[in-house]
């Protein structure tokens, strides 16, 4: 299989290219700058023999791995993102290397005492000896997703340099803009046309999964009036005041910080405001979909009640869909999580299958007609300073890419 030395090479290759991507902009990619790495990934997946290499206008990557065998073999999928969140720096990413991790504190930064410390991330006590790549500690690493890249990259030339390997038709997928909920928008799934893919995205080894948040986005803008203040008795209208009432009144204990596994919750991630107006940016997100629809019916009629307590319509609120747990479009065909199941018992991985908390391309994907399960790409602490992935787990990422190839063909499902 592909050598440490190779994935580590091009994986730093992906996130020394700064492709974050921008909520703001309304163009896709959603900057610029993603159409350098876009542009790099198309040449090397030409170089290393894949067929049928496309990019659109919009910076959607696509590819071909021929079948090997002569028989109706299901087509399938791998996907991943190639832009890196706008919630934390990805320019002038300077990876670490650490061999032979020790299980102790990795100073990411000496100069302003920037620590990666299993004592308060414990999940770096899984991976000692092993190869650790970190940032250092002035960005974020990028893992999220180009591990996912490097390791469909790397398994499709594995898979072309052994022929020998029986397979049937692989399509792989790379998208813009998923950080920011549009990986999926402009992903042509008839032009792919596989049966089924699955997303590299995921983050522990041994993670699989296939279903994920019922996910919304709530803008709550309250109105208020400005008057002197030496002169505003019974005539201003503080907006921050009662913007401050209408979070105070949603449930304190269903916010990100006290809740886990299937547990939605209520996020507030923005607040901008004066005394005239002041906006509360909010997602909802729950697994169950009667309450996720319970949760907005809460947002709504908060709203209701505060505007019927200042009698006048001082608090509006707008609320959108952003995507849906895909679990309804992936049990009917659960064989394709049977199949990754048993790509990663095959290779001594204990799979851990759990509830996405949070979204991904492939809960679009799924209700757009191509059934997407997610799967480990191996990185931690994603979206800040103390990323971080260790390199065995990206290798072992590629042994399940040409497993489930493998599988796929032996089993030889019908379309």
């Amino acid at each position: 299989m592909i050598s440490k030395k190779d994935i580590t090479k091009r994986f730093i290759s992906y996130v020394t290219i700064d492709t974050e991507s921008d909520p703001e902009s309304n163009t896709t990619p959603s900057t610029e700058k993603q159409w350098d790495l876009a542009n790099k990934l198309v040449q090397e997946l030409k170089d290393i023999g894949l067929e049928e290499v496309t990019i659109d206008e919009n910076a959607y990557i696509m590819a071909t791995l021929p079948s090997t065998i002569d028989a109706d073999i299901p087509t399938i999928g791998f996907i991943s993102h190639f832009d890196t969140s706008p919630d934390f720096t990805g320019a002038n990413v300077n990876p670490q290397v650490i061999e032979s991790y020790d299980g102790g504190d990795i100073i990411l930064n000496q100069f302003e005492n920037i620590i990666l410390s299993p004592d308060y991330f414990e999940d770096l006590k899984l991976y000692k000896g092993q190869t650790l790549i970190t940032t250092d500690g002035t960005t974020l690493l990028g893992a999220d997703d180009k591990a996912g890249i490097a390791e469909i990259v790397s398994a499709m030339e594995y898979l072309v340099q052994h022929p020998e390997i029986k397979h049937g038709k692989i399509r792989v997928g790379f998208t813009p803009d998923e950080e920011i909920g549009r990986g999926a928008h402009k992903f042509d799934v008839k032009k792919f046309g596989a049966d089924w893919a699955y997303t590299m995205d995921g983050s522990e080894i041994g993670e699989l999964e296939y279903e994920n948040f019922n996910a919304a986005g709530a803008v709550v803008t309250i109105k208020g009036k400005i008057v002197h203040p030496g002169y505003a008795k019974g005539k201003m209208i503080n907006s921050m005041y009662i913007a401050q009432d209408y979070i105070n009144s949603l449930p304190r204990l269903e916010t990100p910080e006290h809740t886990s596994g299937r547990e939605g919750f209520f996020h507030l991630h923005n607040i901008k405001g004066d005394v005239e107006e002041t906006q509360l940016h909010y997602i909802i997100r729950d697994h169950d979909k009667e309450h996720f629809e319970a949760r907005k019916e809460v947002m709504k009629n908060l709203a209701h009640e505060i505007n019927a307590q200042h009698g006048k319509d001082v608090v509006h609120i707008e609320i959108k869909d952003q995507y849906y747990n895909m679990r309804e479009k992936v049990e009917p065909v659960m064989h394709i999580v049977d199949i990754a199941e048993e790509a990663m018992k095959s290779l001594d991985i204990k799979p851990i299958i759990k509830p996405i908390r949070g979204g991904t391309d492939g809960s679009q994907l799924s209700y757009m007609g191509l059934p997407c399960p997610n799967i480990f790409a191996g990185g931690h602490n994603f979206h800040g300073r103390y990323e971080y992935v260790p390199v065995e787990s990206m290798i072992k990422a590629v042994e399940v890419i040409v497993k489930i190839a493998e599988l796929t063909a032996i089993k030889n499902f019908e379309n």
